[in-house]
């Protein structure tokens, strides 16, 4: 009986990975192009910059388009769509599994525990995947004018690995492991939100015993999805500045523009103020809040679809 229960917890670990697989990949497609705007606005920081400046989202994404084309708006997407497909299926799974471990001690899980399981799962995804940010960040800030261009994600890796080595493929993995708090906030958030919700329909609905499924819809998971990205969002987003201007590529002769985490903080503070940690928000909101709600509304309908065809099963 045991063994049973420890293969169903494994399947059920599985299907949380594939639904955040499927939900991580519907997000990056959508919103792509955004994220290439994102990034060049954070990297751009008024002084020599290898990036063109832009006046506000809507006329860098038109300039992106009229002198770049569609591969401009899309740079960087297969590492894009390779690391963000890998990223939500790692983490749901590590979150499913960390939450399970928690649950063996206890009926229901805190709010601080909640936030332990995605901080863990965070951090473990952070190892995994940071060499294919760092690769996406590059190719997403090349322009035409660059030199010696990367000519795609193979070409991006050798190259890295021959003028930098193997270790240049984990820049900005300190601000990426402080950007575990990130999702840590935003699962937190989902879960109490989430709760809550639940909680409010099943008295409106007089059924105490319902499940959420039963009670939540795809507007409710949008909703869930998109307040709790922007709760996170506000709060972590310096990090992901410092993380993409140590990513950039240096230059000829080899050196990098930030030694390291500090200096980044030190050298934004010092000539762009507050609001040089804040650049590219507008951007990164555009394309996070809608896209947390695409997430989420896959995700929440994929688990309920494989939990019905294993109940069928």
């Amino acid at each position: 009986m045991k063994k049973m229960a420890g293969l169903a917890s494994a399947d059920w670990q599985w299907e949380n990975a594939t639904a955040g697989a499927v939900a991580g990949l519907a997000t990056v497609t959508f919103s792509h192009p955004l994220d290439v705007v994102r990034t060049r606005f954070q990297v751009y920081d008024g002084r020599i910059s290898n990036v063109p400046a832009y006046r506000n989202t809507p006329q860098a994404l038109f300039t992106i388009a009229r002198t770049e084309g569609l591969r401009g708006l899309y740079a960087g997407f297969y590492p894009a769509v390779l690391g963000s497909t890998i990223s939500w299926g790692l983490y749901f799974f590590f979150y499913s599994k960390a939450k399970q471990r928690y649950l063996r001690s206890r009926e229901e899980l805190s709010p601080g525990l909640h936030l332990a399981s995605a901080a863990e799962a965070g951090a473990l995804v952070s190892l995994c995947t940071n060499p294919l940010w760092l690769v996406k960040t590059r190719l997403q800030l090349q322009t035409p004018n660059q030199i010696h261009p990367y000519t795609g994600f193979h070409d991006a890796v050798r190259t890295i690995m021959k003028e930098e080595g193997w270790r240049a493929l984990y820049k900005g993995l300190m601000p990426g492991l402080f950007l575990v708090t990130h999702g840590a906030i935003q699962f937190t958030a989902y879960e109490e939100f989430r709760k809550v919700l639940v909680s409010s329909k099943a008295q409106e609905h007089e059924n105490t015993l319902a499940s959420a499924a039963d009670l939540l819809d795809s507007v409710d998971y949008a909703t869930l999805g998109a307040s709790s990205k922007l709760a996170a969002i506000l709060t972590t987003y310096p990090f992901q500045v410092v993380r993409s201007r140590l990513q950039q590529r240096p230059s000829t002769t080899g050196v990098p523009r930030y030694m390291d985490s500090w200096h980044v903080v030190k050298e934004t503070a010092r000539f762009e103020g507050i609001q040089g940690f804040y650049r590219g928000i507008t951007a990164n909101m555009l394309k996070n809040v809608p896209a947390a709600s695409i997430t989420f509304i896959v995700y929440e309908n994929v688990l309920n679809l494989l939990k019905l065809s294993r109940r069928e099963y």
